[in-house]
């Protein structure tokens, strides 16, 4: 079963990795290409071995999803900010419509410097500094 590059660490900002994807993951991956990674539902951090991102493009993904899955598990409270028109917009088929996902998401990508997170309000950056610091990414 293919995995993830294995040069990567087994934790990234206090998060497991898994290089070993389930079937269902890899079936999912290789149906989203687009898709580069996710905090699985066993709270580890994956990556798509199908994608063709840099290492450096890929340490971003991890370092995503690893915040995801540090709200999600309540580690942090998570955001309660507001979105814009524009990410309402954005997200919306995103976790189903879960506006808790939408948000988790949002201040994740903040975090990682993802332009698809479109213009963060300043309550949004001001998680997303918290959640920096939270984590200690530099």
């Amino acid at each position: 079963m293919p995995g993830v590059d294995k040069g990567f660490p087994k934790a990234v900002y206090g998060i497991g990795t898994r290089d070993v994807l389930y079937p269902g993951e890899l079936d999912y991956f290789k149906k989203n290409p687009n898709t580069t990674g996710m905090a699985a539902d066993d709270d580890m951090v994956i990556l798509n071995p199908y994608s063709t991102l840099t290492d450096q493009e890929k340490q971003a993904v991890m370092m995503n999803e690893a915040a995801r899955v540090h709200m999600r598990k309540r580690n942090i409270e998570p955001p309660r900010y507001n979105l814009t028109p524009e990410q309402t917009e954005a997200f919306k088929n995103y976790g189903g419509g879960d506006i808790e996902a939408m948000r988790q998401t949002l201040a994740a990508r903040i975090l990682s410097g993802d332009p698809s997170a479109g213009k963060a309000t300043p309550e949004q950056q001001e998680y997303a500094a918290r959640l920096r610091s939270f984590m200690g990414v530099k």
